[in-house]
């Protein structure tokens, strides 16, 4: 599993024309999904996501997390996250996991990211054709990978 995380001053996503979703001062996380994905890395992702001291203290330091701050979270599938380039100019996205697959994962990972910081937190629409806005913070934008632990 991948998440690009954006520290954001406010997010929204659109579909159809309708803001189906909006966040003020938090985090918007992206998250692509693979078919070797489950429990144990949504388990790992949202506990570091949720601790994450990527927000400024009184001293202009990023000493704080979503948490402390009592930040929003808007969080979006994207399959564009599973892209090899390797080969090529047209990314591959072989490794992004079909739909009966990435949808639980999505929705376990959404439930799971609010028990971390104990707040509902924004979705997308899984498969729409979504347009997402965002005044980025900083900015402060970190990619994290399930697998590759770093």
């Amino acid at each position: 599993m991948r998440v690009l995380i954006q520290r954001v001053k406010e997010a929204s996503v659109t579909v159809d024309g309708d803001i189906i979703s909006l966040i003020h001062s938090g985090l918007l996380i992206f998250i692509g999904i693979t078919e070797d994905d489950g429990r144990e890395d949504i388990l790992w992702l949202t506990k570091k996501i949720a601790n994450l001291r990527i927000f400024d203290d009184e001293n202009g330091v990023m000493n704080r997390s979503v948490i402390e701050t009592d930040g929003d979270i808007l969080a979006v599938s994207q399959f564009t996250l599973m892209a090899s380039t390797k080969k090529g100019n047209r990314p591959s996205y072989i490794k992004a996991a079909k739909p009966e697959i990435s949808i639980p994962l999505y929705e376990e990972f959404c439930s799971e990211m609010e028990l971390a910081v104990n707040k509902a937190i924004q979705k997308g629409v899984f498969g729409a054709d979504m347009k997402v806005r965002l005044l980025n913070d900083g900015p402060v934008t970190i990619f994290i990978d399930s697998k590759n632990k770093e």
